[in-house]
């Protein structure tokens, strides 16, 4: 009698193990629809004169192609996406002459279909607010 309870109960703790992985994998699969990044793909044009921004190919790993013009091609280190607090956010570091390490952090206003934020400008170690619109 003794051997049917410790079964039952092993069926048990095996039950609420699958049932909380079936929870966690439904969570984070929600998670991850939510966080659509086709809004943001396209051209960009920087308000305040010719810079360019072309965001495309976002993958579900946060990684994101970024091409920057001023006019001509500057080198893009590093480009990636993320949803916080229900905002999608683009970040988009730099890295070449007169341009070491000087980011992009923007988010994504869907009402006005701009994004803005600021620009580190890492030579004179200062943000300045910079808004861009899309082109196409």
């Amino acid at each position: 009698m003794r051997k049917k309870t410790r079964s039952k109960t092993g069926w048990w703790i095996a039950g609420i193990i699958l049932v909380a992985i079936a929870v966690g994998t439904y969570s984070l699969w929600g998670q991850a629809s939510k966080t659509d990044p086709s809004p943001i793909i396209g051209k960009w044009q920087r308000s305040d004169g010719g810079y360019m921004l072309e965001l495309s190919e976002a993958g579900p790993d946060g990684q994101i192609k970024a091409a920057y013009f001023n006019p001509r091609p500057i080198n893009v280190g590093n480009a990636q996406w993320k949803v916080q607090d229900n905002q999608l956010e683009v970040f988009v570091e730099l890295r070449d002459v007169h341009y070491p390490g000087s980011t992009y952090t923007l988010d994504y206003d869907p009402n006005t279909d701009q994004l803005a934020g600021f620009y580190f400008q890492a030579v004179q170690r200062k943000n300045f607010p910079v808004r861009f619109v899309r082109t196409k």
